[in-house]
């Protein structure tokens, strides 16, 4: 197979497998520009995996300083119940946001191989 002949941000060659019948990889054909601009758009907009990871660390830090008030006596067990189902609320939506996010993710990945299998269709038969 071909490697690809685009030329990386640091000055490099690509290293990638070359689409067939053609010099350059999804990454670098210029017909999936428009693709790669939508998709890197994206980058900074979403916060990486790493927020969601560090609310759920406060959340259970919060649920185990809340045991604690609660067996010190410092906190009232009925008020403590109410605060605890909360706090599994915001867990469930947090769950629930980062399946969403994880499944747009996908949808938008499949499109663009839809996108790369049309194209090399449209350059075997064109």
């Amino acid at each position: 197979m071909a490697v690809c002949s685009g030329i990386r941000a640091d000055g490099g060659r690509c290293g990638a497998q070359a689409i067939r019948d053609n010099e350059f990889c999804i990454a670098h054909h210029p017909d999936y520009a428009d693709a790669r601009r939508r998709r890197n758009s994206k980058g900074g907009k979403r916060g990486g995996r790493g927020r969601p990871q560090a609310d759920l660390a406060q959340v259970k830090g919060r649920l185990h300083d809340l045991v604690e008030d609660v067996l010190e006596g410092a906190v009232d067990r009925s008020d403590a119940a109410v605060v605890g189902q909360l706090l599994n609320t915001y867990i469930r939506a947090v769950s629930v946001e980062l399946k969403a996010k994880e499944q747009l993710e996908l949808i938008e990945r499949l499109e663009a191989l839809e996108e790369a299998q049309e194209a090399a269709k449209r350059s075997r038969y064109g």
